[in-house]
């Protein structure tokens, strides 16, 4: 299994002018804008004393994997498909499907870093081929990951919807479907296209929020609990466990929903709002988790308020005796 991390600290030694803009989009406008020269000037002047250093998309270091990689996909597509196939992309998303899923262009731009367990799961079929339904724009490129979206990233390897996704039947060892759910018109058909591509003995890792505030890529329909989130696969798979994962925890949907409230008022309201001991929530979740009221908060409450929860199936080795 290899990995190629694309965004890189930017440095005199390995300056890439396009790369720059491409990770720094508020400089990219100001130059085109005319307030700056060029992004290299940018780094004169600003970037390299920044905390964090600002960061280069080094695009050019996979494109050699995507084609590698795309030889092993286009064998898995469905004959009743007509792929539009370049050398980044495999278009599985005609106009006539985009209307029927309410499909638009955005410019939001999902992009997180996977999960121990997710890695884990990664690493477990570094010889075969993974979905990641919904895999947003990858900071991390891996050669055994085929990335799925509704948007044309740099790291997607092919656009298409979740409610039709355009595999054969049995085609992938594992598949991640990761806050993606909470953002399809129809769960349901999700998780049968989910089952439908699996390969018998083929492992799911699907996480989706419960409380968490509107956020849209580009929409927002359903949060949901535990119970509803192992019904989506109950009928389908073996569920092994449904849990919070470190990621979820409660603390993640306090800290956000305590920023979020904040950064709704203003002046002295603002400093009343935090004067109620909820100064100390507003920043990162990680900055909590080692305290006492994250690591012994109860299993129980973990669930009621988790920030979301993780699935973990394995889809039947052998269809069961009717």
């Amino acid at each position: 299994m290899a990995s190629y991390e694309l965004d890189l600290p930017a440095s005199d030694a390995c300056f890439d002018e396009a790369a720059y803009l491409l990770a720094n989009p508020d400089v990219a406008q100001a130059v085109r804008a005319g307030q700056l020269a060029s992004g290299h000037q940018h780094f004169d002047l600003y970037g390299r004393r920044e905390t964090p250093p600002r960061r280069m998309r080094m695009t050019s270091r996979i494109q050699g994997a995507k084609r590698i990689k795309q030889r092993r996909i286009l064998p898995l597509i469905r004959p009743d498909v007509q792929p539009i196939i370049s050398d980044d992309t495999i278009d599985c998303l005609p106009a006539k499907t985009r209307a029927k899923w309410n499909i638009v262009d955005t410019d939001a731009v999902s992009s997180h870093a996977y999960c121990d367990e997710i890695m884990q799961l990664v690493g477990r079929h570094a010889g075969g081929l993974v979905l990641d339904a919904g895999a947003g724009r990858r900071p991390v490129y891996f050669d055994n990951v085929v990335n799925y979206e509704i948007v044309a990233y740099d790291t997607t390897d092919v656009v298409g919807v979740g409610e039709e996704l355009p595999f054969a039947d049995d085609s992938f060892d594992a598949v991640i479907s990761n806050a993606v759910l909470e953002h399809v018109k129809d769960p349901f058909r999700c998780a049968r296209e989910i089952a439908r591509v699996l390969k018998p003995g083929g492992e799911l890792f699907c996480a989706v929020p419960m409380l968490q505030p509107l956020h849209g890529y580009p929409h927002h329909y359903y949060n949901m609990t535990s119970q509803g989130l192992r019904n989506l696969f109950a009928d389908l798979l073996d569920v092994e466990g449904v849990d919070v994962p470190r990621h979820l925890l409660p603390i993640w949907s306090l800290t956000w929903m305590c920023s979020n409230w904040a950064a709704g008022l203003t002046g002295s309201a603002r400093d009343e709002f935090l004067a109620l001991r909820i100064g100390d929530l507003v920043g990162s979740p990680a900055d909590h988790l080692h305290r006492a009221y994250v690591s012994e908060l109860s299993p129980a409450v973990n669930s009621e308020i988790a920030a979301g929860h993780a699935l973990f199936a394995r889809k039947p080795r052998q269809a069961p005796s009717p």
